[in-house]
């Protein structure tokens, strides 16, 4: 039996079935399925990813946008297509998000606090993935969340687990 932490349409985890370490977990965010390329976790390895992510959230360590006057949408394409010569490239590691493993690179991610909400934006970057959504092609979506909700979800998650 599948249990769903949070709202798709914003931020959930799904956790299903699974056998000798291995579950089935879905994410979604603003309707976005961002598992779509592989839903199974290595157990172990993914409730370590999702433990540091939940308490860097709840701690705080999440920093804030770091170009005054860009969107986090326009940061995220800059982060995207700096070279490594770019004095943004010495900041950008602080805001990659979703490193949990196989089940999530297919997506590049990065998240900026914005007072105690977490703003999260991602691409899909797959040939395949972009040949089966080619509305999905050199789109950055969004998605904002309350940080405590946020961490709420993947505490969950990692219970359900």
């Amino acid at each position: 039996m599948a249990v769903l932490l949070g709202e798709k349409g914003r931020f959930a985890a799904e956790v299903g079935d699974g056998t000798s370490g291995l579950r089935r977990v879905d994410l979604w965010a603003a309707d976005q399925w961002l598992t779509c390329d592989d839903n199974m976790v290595f157990v172990e390895q993914f409730r370590h990813a999702v433990q540091q992510t939940a308490a860097s959230v709840r701690s705080g360590r999440i920093p804030p946008l770091p170009s005054v006057g860009l969107s986090p949408v326009d940061t995220h394409r800059r982060f995207a297509t700096a070279t490594d010569d770019d004095p943004i490239c010495q900041v950008r590691e602080q805001f990659w998000f979703l490193h949990w493993g196989p089940t999530t690179d297919n997506v590049q991610a990065f998240a900026f606090l914005d007072a105690d909400h977490l703003v999260i934006t991602w691409q899909f970057w797959r040939e395949a993935h972009l040949r089966n959504h080619p509305d999905h092609a050199g789109r950055v979506f969004e998605m904002k969340i309350e940080c405590a909700q946020f961490a709420e979800i993947l505490e969950g998650l990692i219970s359900a687990l």
